[in-house]
């Protein structure tokens, strides 16, 4: 049974959630031979104050 966790920075919209979830899932089912009805994924959307990259915290400005 996959599983399969996205972080990211900031929010998507639930359209955006539903194609990225349908792209994987099929993705999954074609290569890795998995039933669509076997795949769980879930979206962890974090505020970019949340996020670091190179010592700086995604929402300073430059």
């Amino acid at each position: 049974m996959p599983v399969v966790s996205i972080k990211l920075a900031g929010n998507l919209s639930r359209e955006q959630k539903k194609k990225i979830a349908e792209e994987i899932t099929d993705t999954l089912e074609r290569h890795a031979l998995k039933p669509k009805r076997y795949t769980f994924i879930s979206f962890q959307e974090l505020p970019e104050e949340n996020w670091a990259i190179a010592g700086r915290l995604l929402d300073e400005e430059d």
